[in-house]
């Protein structure tokens, strides 16, 4: 082999390692790959910054790993790669309300945690950037991606209209074009997530949020908004609504374990220390390669 053939040998090698390198975080589950994380939503920390409602659902998140799932799905809960929130962490969003939030996840939960803007966060009628400026130091964008353990989730903020004056509302072109274009990149193999606040029964243009998938391998679409646990399917389609740790809300929060061939959801009662197996609440379901 001359010089010049094992300099262009070389230069190829490295080319294809970058490419590998870039490709590696958006891929499909390995068949002994398990990925679990908690999530919740709707924390609704108080303008002042009382946020004593939460320590009990963070303190329950830090000691449930390596407990017992009910029989029925076997195995024993892993330790979560991070936990997730839907929105609505603050009952409006001043820097007292997010000082106290962030000391807690940053402080006393055990684990990474990432979150969306909700109709709260907004400011409502009297508009804020209080918290939305948090979220984009700490993600980047109010919209944004991250791979984790094979999955793809895509956080996805759609803005509040409350000019409508109702709870249910469309998700914006915004947010829809920015879903398309980013699952547009994504390899047809590779299982994704969706987060948006707006759980399915407060989505409007539910129509248009499931073309929007397109052929993504999307296995799950998490929402909050309504505070509770909720599990449905819509055309095809699997959403979670997640519970909120509010006083109006649900003692609970979401376990969710994603394997090669399988999905599973359930409620966690940090207050009664049990796991929540009502109907309408949970998903245990097959996963198969391949697009939706």
């Amino acid at each position: 082999m001359t010089t010049y053939s094992r300099r262009l040998f070389t230069v190829m090698i490295a080319a294809t390692c970058v490419a590998l390198s870039l490709a590696l975080p958006s891929r499909a589950l390995a068949a002994d790959e398990v990925l679990t994380f908690f999530g919740w939503s709707d924390q609704h920390v108080k303008v002042d910054g009382t946020a004593d409602h939460l320590l009990p659902a963070i303190d329950a998140m830090n000691s449930l790993p390596g407990t017992k799932f009910p029989e029925a799905i076997g195995g024993t809960v892993g330790k979560p790669a991070f936990v997730f929130g839907c929105g609505d962490i603050t009952e409006w969003p001043t820097n007292a309300a997010k000082d106290a939030y962030n000391k807690l996840i940053t402080g006393r939960l055990k684990f990474p945690a990432y979150d969306i803007v909700g109709n709260h966060d907004e400011g409502g009628k009297v508009p804020s950037e209080t918290l939305t400026k948090w979220i984009i130091s700490r993600h980047g964008a109010l919209s944004y991606t991250f791979d984790k353990g094979g999955v793809h989730f895509v956080a996805l903020f759609s803005k509040y209209d409350d000019s409508l004056d109702n709870p249910a509302q469309p998700i914006t072109k915004e947010a829809l074009d920015f879903l398309r274009k980013d699952l547009a990149k994504v390899p047809k193999a590779t299982p994704v997530i969706v987060a948006t606040h707006l759980c399915l029964d407060a989505i409007t243009n539910k129509n248009d949020f499931v073309e929007a998938l397109g052929g993504a391998r999307v296995i799950l679409v998490l929402g909050g908004h309504y505070h509770k646990a909720q599990a449905a399917e819509y055309h095809g389609i699997r959403f979670l609504q997640l519970p909120s740790p509010a006083p109006n809300g649900q003692r609970e929060f979401t376990v969710v374990r994603v394997s090669s061939n399988r999905l599973i959801a359930i409620p966690y009662d940090y207050q009664k220390k049990q796991w929540d197996e009502s109907r309408g609440k949970t998903l245990d379901v097959p996963l198969q390669g391949g697009a939706k």
